[in-house]
């Protein structure tokens, strides 16, 4: 018997939580291994994996400490699979009085969850998950109905508020307060890129279990030498390590992108921070403290600083925002069907090849290859961008809906028509070319715009522009590039367009 039943998710994984201060034999938390969170959409079996492995740890964790946990696994012969029926189950089991959870960050849970506790004939309580520097509608205050947001003004705003790289007069340290134009160098071997210092984890006997189960997924299970963190313990180690080898190199590196290192200088925290091992405020702090030691310089640590305190806190509230029906987002009305090298990286252009190869074997690569990349591609290419979120949430590790969701359907395809960015991130072949080494291997030539070598990215581009430029001709930003269109003859545009119809209509052979 007991009292209270309290739920912890699978992203949900803090020890520090207050829930857990005081031991108690009245108090039941219960966790889930669930085909309702596997088949939402299909997952790297990497992510699947993490999670499953890091919920095990985390029930052994508690247990260690004396608190009483019910964990249902995948294959447990009471699991129905379903969140609200194995409540259902449970709370009569235990005779419970009383259901508690932490807030989940995804709608489609917090949907279901208050649907769940409406009808549920005991007390039900939503705690808060003591994880996010700001609440749900914290940027919806801020911005209110206004059809353009601002992460600039956000983001200092939050500084401001929380006193992160500023000074004892109001002005932020350094006297600036972005450092972008000092983080923009490509990496050409030197310095060389720090060792992988994450623990290898055998998760065979896990990953059978699974596949029996019939769970399916995509991408490289590499489950005999699994390096995502189990715990927070081993989180942490992973942020020392970044703090003291890593953050220095960060900030000028942190577009860069290169066939010979896949990790370069970025620090693969987000799988802990999204699982919440980890806490934006402790990573933040840690690294103003490596600047203000003297141990990394302002422009690597304000850079960094910026993805989390900023863009991750702002993205979340862009998707408190607007959910429900961001999703189905899609102002361009773009409709292309994802080709199939997107499940295999089996394409000739080596930018692509190597960014989905990368993705597929690791449920990993990085904000550029992301955005600039894959995402970039798929915007020129005219890909819908539902299918486009739907990859980017099963591809990779760290990919929960509240923060995918607006990366990928806001900043990478702007189809929120602006709401969230300030452009459209789309480029030609050059920009990949100043950035990576890709280019180099490629049979496509980033300079040409149209002929057999021309480089789709360069010919789609220019297309891109032209086509929508009813939504996007008023854009400053883009003034520059409409002007170089307009310099172009005619003919010279519609061999372009004639170019990069011939693209969209044979993605498959790319």
């Amino acid at each position: 018997m007991a009292t209270t039943i309290r739920l912890v998710l699978g992203d949900q994984l803090n020890p520090g939580h207050s829930w857990f201060r005081d031991i108690s034999g009245d108090v039941v938390y219960v966790m889930m291994e669930i085909r309702q969170e596997t088949d939402y959409v299909l997952h790297h079996a990497q992510k699947i994996l993490a999670i499953f492995a890091a919920m095990r740890r985390f029930a052994e964790l508690l247990r260690e400490r004396g608190h009483r946990v019910h964990y249902l696994a995948i294959d447990a012969p009471a699991n129905q699979q379903s969140l609200c029926v194995n409540l259902d189950a449970i709370i009569a089991e235990y005779g419970a009085a009383r259901l508690e959870y932490q807030a989940p960050d995804e709608w489609r849970l917090d949907e279901q969850l208050l649907e769940y506790t409406r009808q549920l004939p005991l007390a039900s309580f939503m705690v808060d998950s003591e994880h996010f520097y700001t609440t749900r509608d914290e940027g919806q205050q801020q911005f209110g109905k206004r059809k353009r947001w601002l992460m600039e003004s956000f983001y200092r705003s939050m500084r401001r508020k929380h006193g992160v790289l500023m000074e004892t007069d109001g002005k932020p340290a350094g006297d600036r307060w972005n450092y972008d134009h000092e983080n923009r160098q490509a990496w050409r071997g030197e310095p060389e890129e720090p060792h992988d210092p994450r623990p290898c984890h055998d998760h065979g006997a896990l990953w059978r279990t699974i596949q029996q189960c019939g769970v399916r997924s995509f991408g490289a299970p590499q489950a005999s030498a699994f390096r995502w963190p189990l715990d927070r313990s081993e989180a942490l180690l992973q942020l020392d390590f970044f703090m003291a080898r890593v953050l220095p190199y960060f900030g000028r590196y942190q577009d860069a992108m290169s066939t010979q290192a896949t990790r370069l200088f970025h620090s693969l925290l987000s799988f802990a921070l999204n699982t919440k091992m980890l806490s934006p405020r402790e990573v933040v702090e840690r690294a103003e403290q490596c600047w203000r030691k003297g141990n990394a310089p302002l422009a690597a640590v304000e850079g960094f600083i910026r993805q989390i305190l900023g863009w991750r806190e702002y993205v979340r509230g862009v998707y408190w925002a607007r959910m429900p029906g961001y999703d189905r987002s899609n102002v361009f009305g773009h409709r292309g069907d994802l080709p199939s090298w997107f499940w295999n990286g089996r394409t000739r252009m080596a930018c692509m090849a190597h960014a989905i190869g990368q993705s597929l074997q690791e449920a990993h690569a990085h904000h550029i290859q992301r955005l600039m990349v894959i995402g970039n591609f798929a915007l020129l290419a005219g890909l819908d961008p539902w299918q486009v979120h739907q990859w980017y949430l099963g591809v990779y590790i760290d990919a929960f809906e509240w923060v995918e969701l607006p990366n990928t359907v806001g900043m990478s395809q702007f189809a929120d028509g602006g709401l969230l960015a300030t452009k459209p991130y789309v480029s030609g072949g050059a920009y990949i070319q100043r950035m990576s080494n890709y280019c180099t291997q490629c049979p496509f030539r980033p300079t040409q715009r149209t002929g057999a070598r021309a480089c789709p990215y360069t010919t789609l581009y220019w297309d891109f522009l032209d086509r929508h430029r009813h939504l996007l001709g008023g854009n400053p930003r883009l003034a520059l590039a409409y002007r170089q269109w307009d310099r172009m003859d005619a003919e010279a545009q519609r061999a372009l367009s004639s170019a990069a119809w011939s693209i969209r209509s044979n993605l498959e052979k790319l």
